[in-house]
């Protein structure tokens, strides 16, 4: 691809990683995955969102990988995954189970941190056997689990029939997004993220947003359009923190606020003032934070305890 995926200097320029691998699917598909970090450190699986990439984790893997051992993954068809024919919430929960089981040691325990789509994948996975042989807490960055078109701001209309067909032909549109130019990164920043993000935020989220091929794009709204995993967020039992932006419009605080409710084991929330939907870019140290708490709180506490 032609296209610049990502920045290539500053805070949100990706690592380079200690090694990559490329895992395989259920289904065949292929997804090219990263480690960062030593690989006796205690691990971290990070899963991004629609029309991202590994590269919008950069903060946090340069933060994590000093003392963790942080493994990221392409969802298919985006970044350097190549597409795959299934698009669909099972194929997500495929994905990453694939990925834990490639990268993990058997029942060895890691932290789950997954930003929208990534946190659906979580979600799509909860009920696996796999999922729970592994997982020992998660965080949900920015996500739902099911009205996502209904309750989307990105429309600034009320609530109604005539605002989510205006948001479902928006989000499922099928035009190229074009060159990274002036006009395009204000559509994004008004899209998905707060009023006060910085310039060079906005910057590292277009190019990676603009990387993702349309085809790619088209066909994951198409899922996200009817998207039903609430029995996914009864299961999920393990320790759970959720994170949202107050200006979020992609998936707003009341899908937050609905997880929280219905998690079996939820440890907090937290909703930052005028953030948007790209939490971990626009709070890279809040978010990295969180995981790290989660880290020493879960995994070590397992550890022990095993050890016992």
């Amino acid at each position: 691809m032609s296209r610049l995926m990502h920045v290539s200097s500053g805070p949100y320029a990706p690592p380079v990683p200690a090694r990559e691998l490329t895992v395989t699917s259920a289904d065949g598909s292929r997804l090219h995955v990263e480690v960062h970090g030593r690989e006796d450190a205690p691990a971290v699986v990070l899963a991004h969102g629609w029309t991202c990439s590994t590269a919008f984790w950069a903060a946090q893997i340069r933060d994590l990988s000093a003392d963790h051992r942080v493994i990221a993954y392409d969802q298919r068809g985006h970044g350097r995954s190549p597409v795959a024919v299934a698009h669909s919430t099972d194929a997500l929960a495929d994905d990453l189970e694939a990925v834990l089981e490639e990268t993990l040691a058997p029942e060895e325990k890691v932290v789950i941190a997954g930003h929208s789509m990534g946190g659906m994948a979580v979600l799509a996975a909860a009920g696996r056997a796999r999922f729970r042989e592994h997982a020992v807490a998660v965080l949900l960055c920015s996500t739902g689990s099911s009205r996502l078109v209904d309750e989307s701001l990105v429309v600034p209309l009320r609530a109604g029939r005539m605002r989510t067909r205006l948001t479902r032909k928006i989000l499922g549109t099928r035009a190229p997004l074009g060159p990274v130019t002036p006009t395009a990164r204000r559509i994004l920043k008004y899209g998905t993220m707060g009023p006060g993000s910085a310039p060079h935020m906005v910057e590292a989220c277009a190019r990676i947003v603009h990387a993702c091929p349309r085809a790619v794009r088209y066909a994951w709204s198409r899922v996200l359009d009817s998207l039903d995993l609430d029995d996914g967020v009864r299961e999920l039992a393990v320790p759970t923190a959720v994170v949202v932006g107050t200006a979020d419009r992609m998936t707003p605080p009341v899908h937050a606020r609905a997880l929280v409710a219905a998690l079996p084991n939820c440890v907090g929330i937290t909703e930052l003032p005028g953030l948007g939907h790209m939490t971990p870019v626009e709070a890279p140290e809040l978010v990295g934070a969180k995981i790290r708490e989660l880290v020493a709180v879960y995994v070590e506490f397992d550890q022990v305890e095993e050890g016992a």
